[in-house]
């Protein structure tokens, strides 16, 4: 059986080679795409990564005054207090005992950069870990006291080491804990309903 050179096949048979390579040609890609898949599917995050990461609902709605409620967000605890307008009114009061009043040096969304660190004064939302090395601090409402000090006006004290917060999560001078209290990102989407961690900037 002899083979015939290009120049001595007829035009059907040329148009025959044009599809046969075609064919291949595509049939080849979908198999290296196909067989490609799986590996940059592997690079995608899993569903479990998503979720840990993502945003999460929270409600205000049924909170009493001095009242913390907790969710979890990316696995640590986010706290809701809700402010009663004598806890506001004393977060100016006590400025010269903080180590970071203006909170220059800590985290929290620019819709939290004032006095209340927070959207809604009456509302305050931050992680409850204390930036020393990630204890959980404990509400303490009550003024004062021996393990507190005659200055104490009431916050957020951690038992481990002694770090003491305001309600706003300021840090006060002198304690191991180095800036005041995270505040994750977050908005609200309603008139009770809170978005952590999206401040929609």
């Amino acid at each position: 059986m002899s083979i015939r050179t290009a120049s001595e096949l007829s035009e059907e048979d040329r148009r025959r080679r044009r599809l046969l390579l075609r064919a291949t040609g595509a049939a080849g890609g979908l198999c290296a795409l196909s067989a490609a898949y799986p590996f940059v599917a592997s690079m995608e995050p899993s569903e479990r990564a998503k979720a840990a990461g993502a945003p999460v609902d929270a409600q205000t709605s049924g909170l009493d005054e001095g009242e913390l409620r907790v969710i979890a967000w990316r696995g640590r605890p986010v706290w809701i207090l809700r402010r009663s307008p004598q806890m506001v009114q004393q977060l100016t009061q006590h400025d010269s005992l903080l180590a970071d009043p203006k909170s220059v040096e800590s985290v929290q969304p620019d819709s939290c950069r004032n006095p209340n660190r927070s959207i809604k004064p009456e509302y305050f939302v931050a992680v409850g870990l204390c930036t020393h090395l990630g204890c959980s601090p404990t509400l303490r409402l009550n003024a004062g006291g021996a393990e507190l000090g005659a200055n104490w006006p009431g916050g957020f004290f951690c038992p481990c080491h002694g770090s003491k917060f305001d309600l706003a999560g300021r840090v006060f001078r002198s304690v191991p804990a180095p800036t005041n209290l995270v505040i994750p990102p977050h908005h609200y989407r309603t008139e009770t309903e809170l978005v952590i961690g999206d401040d929609k900037s």
